[in-house]
């Protein structure tokens, strides 16, 4: 214990103020009215990181393998969220979008799509010809299309907000400023270290996103896998050029790499955002190209499945850093879809960092993964539809934990 540190005695403390974490402690006040819940989070503000630095989709379930977690959890969690938004005043915009076979070598991949999103739930998808394409995306090219009408934007920042205001109302705690140093077991119980005092709690839920393997090792879990950083770079298309987008517009995704390859994504708060790539990040919170922190990096040399899937990956990871290095490169891939689309049509944007899990062996982590030991549950691979799937991802970890409450 640190020395004089004020000591909290709660029911469950949870680490991790971003959407899945939030969402867990609204899942445990529900199923626990009266217990003790706090979340704490290292951060000044909740939702800094995977967050509030995404593309703001709310997504259908498409991609997921059908009985994944992801699967489940994606199409119960949008229904959920959707339902929360329209009950808590927060806007959003189920708008749909296309998935764009721009070959014909890619129509197989629109059928499996397809396929995965009616086991899914999805039952508006459907198959689109080139000219119903064109009638709803006037501008993008390609032979033929799926269109997705379940799919919506919001801003997944004010939905984190919103959640934190719902945890206070039920009489939760959210703690911002709060680093978890020490996890220790004292007495049947659970004691965590922060730098703004110590949490002695009946279980610790770990949503900790790009720290989650490590806060897991910290407890005392053996964790097979490591978090590798990808930097996901937007560009914004110039005011006077938005008009190209009406919605939202995919790629055919590539079946072996887990990222759905650059796409247009109208803002709720307006604009057109082209993006993300996906490149390796120095830093786990490197949100600029020159960002670098020695212990991250270090991490990433070290773990033997990093190289594994550098090996396997690295034509993919190539083509991503050229996108990242030049415009030109990074117009070509928007102009695969929106042909109009120039290179001086585009502005830099944000950055966000995708926590991805490998594991020893190079493969990546492709499905929500929870790891628990007595009186612990650890979210430790959450990537998108995470933040679509919170509510949902929420009921299953707090299933987990409350048979310690």
């Amino acid at each position: 214990m640190l020395s004089g540190a004020p000591v909290t005695t709660t029911d469950a403390v949870i680490v991790g103020g971003g959407i899945v974490g939030l969402a867990t402690a609204l899942a445990v006040t529900a199923a626990k009215p009266r217990a003790r819940v706090v979340v704490l989070e290292k951060e000044a503000s909740l939702a800094a990181h995977q967050t509030g630095r995404n593309s703001g989709v709310i997504h259908s379930g498409l991609y997921y393998k059908p009985g994944s977690l992801k699967a489940t959890t994606c199409a119960h969690g949008r229904a959920l969220l959707e339902r929360f938004c329209e009950e808590h005043d927060v806007p959003f915009d189920r708008c749909g979008k296309v998935v764009v076979a721009t070959k014909p070598e890619e129509v197989p991949q629109l059928d499996e799509l397809e396929r995965r999103g009616r086991a899914n739930g999805l039952s508006g998808v459907r198959r689109i010809d080139a000219g119903e394409l064109r009638e709803r995306e006037p501008h993008a090219a390609g032979v033929a299309a799926l269109f997705v009408p379940e799919t919506g934007i919001v801003d997944y920042t004010e939905i984190a907000k919103a959640y934190a205001r719902e945890l206070e109302r039920r009489g939760a705690e959210v703690r911002t400023g709060a680093h978890a140093t020490m996890v220790h077991r004292r007495g049947g119980r659970v004691v965590v270290e922060t730098t703004a005092g110590d949490f002695d709690g009946a279980v610790l839920v770990g949503c900790a996103g790009l720290g989650s393997d490590r806060l897991a090792r910290l407890a005392g879990l053996e964790v097979d896998v490591a978090i590798v950083p990808f930097r996901g770079e937007y560009w914004m298309l110039a005011p006077e050029r938005a008009h190209l987008v009406k919605n939202l517009i995919y790629p055919v995704p590539d079946p072996a790499f887990p990222f759905l390859g650059v796409h247009f994504t109208r803002r709720l708060r307006g604009g057109i955002e082209a993006g993300p790539n996906a490149v390796l990040a120095l830093a786990r919170e490197g949100y600029r190209r020159s960002a670098f922190d020695a212990r991250d990096a270090w991490d990433v040399a070290r773990w033997p499945g990093f190289w594994r899937m550098a090996r396997k990956h690295w034509r993919a990871g190539m083509a991503e850093q050229a996108r990242s290095l030049s415009r030109r490169a990074f117009a070509r891939a928007c102009a695969a879809l929106v042909p109009e689309v120039r290179e001086e049509d585009l502005a830099p944007g944000g950055a966000g960092v995708r926590a991805q899990a490998v594991r020893r062996d190079g493969a990546l982590v492709d499905d929500f993964s929870i790891a628990e030991a007595e009186r612990m549950v650890h979210v430790i691979n959450a990537p998108s539809p995470a933040a679509t799937a919170s509510l949902a991802i929420g009921e299953e970890i707090a299933g987990r934990a409350i048979r310690w409450l």
